[in-house]
């Protein structure tokens, strides 16, 4: 697409890739109030502006003034510590080798973990729990039914229907039952920390393994950036010995 130049000011062009720079340098949320032709006027009005600043300035030779000369270090010495760093970190880089080894010794972040997704009831006493389970497998009362009159917890609302979550998300002895139960099955009174629960199983999924082509540029990354991360540690752990620092 053509770069159209839209304004140009004391021999400046101001185009559509400027206009857009801009808008979309504000960030997601304010960008969006900007993103029509409306929006896209008055940024091209800010950047003229922002030209006609800087015109001025140069024609009253700020740049020789104290104010100036005082800023431009500061600015300097921040783009010179960006540089240093940014020399360090893109100094690093991995190797194909590397990046299987961390995929094997890391699978678990690449994988998808087992899944159930549950009901529950949750009472305060087993006498109570029991009571209910017994209710329940004797048709008298449904599971829902049950869950809205008796469960403290909030998902009696809902019928005590917790939805799908991955493996050890819930407490383990809640985890040890319902990832053992069939489809549709309720399970006998189960005790946790919270109480007494009634768990109904509605569906379960198996952890599934991905292959490492599949996640090579993400295991990639990953262990670029841990290196990066150590490599910046170690070298400010250096330099910290060989500059002086002095707390106040």
């Amino acid at each position: 697409m053509e770069n159209k130049i839209l304004a140009t000011v004391e021999g400046i062009e101001i185009t559509q890739a400027n206009v857009d720079s801009f808008i979309q340098g504000l960030g997601p949320q304010q960008a969006a109030q900007f993103q029509n032709e409306e929006g896209k006027k008055h940024i091209l009005q800010e950047l003229i502006n922002q030209n006609l600043f800087l015109a001025d300035a140069k024609a009253n030779k700020v740049n020789e003034t104290n104010e100036f000369k005082v800023e431009l270090a500061k600015m300097t010495e921040v783009i010179l510590t960006q540089v240093n760093i940014n020399n360090l970190v893109n100094s690093i880089e991995v190797e194909d080798k590397e990046v299987k080894e961390y995929f094997e010794s890391n699978k678990a972040k690449f994988s998808s973990p087992a899944k159930a997704d549950t009901s529950h009831i949750l009472v305060e006493t087993e006498e109570e729990c029991q009571e209910i389970h017994a209710k329940i497998s004797n048709n008298e009362i449904s599971f829902e039914e049950a869950a809205q009159a008796h469960s403290k917890c909030p998902s009696k609302d809902n019928g005590g229907k917790l939805g799908s979550y991955p493996k050890g998300q819930m407490v383990p002895e809640y985890d040890a039952v319902a990832f053992n139960l069939k489809k549709e099955e309720i399970s006998n009174p189960v005790k946790t920390q919270f109480g007494y629960h009634i768990i109904r199983l509605k569906e379960k999924q198996d952890a599934t393994e991905v292959k490492f082509e599949d996640v090579k540029q993400q295991a990639k990354n990953q262990l670029l950036s841990t290196k990066q991360r150590e490599t910046y540690t170690n070298k400010v752990n250096e330099m910290r010995e060989t500059y002086n620092v002095e707390m106040a």
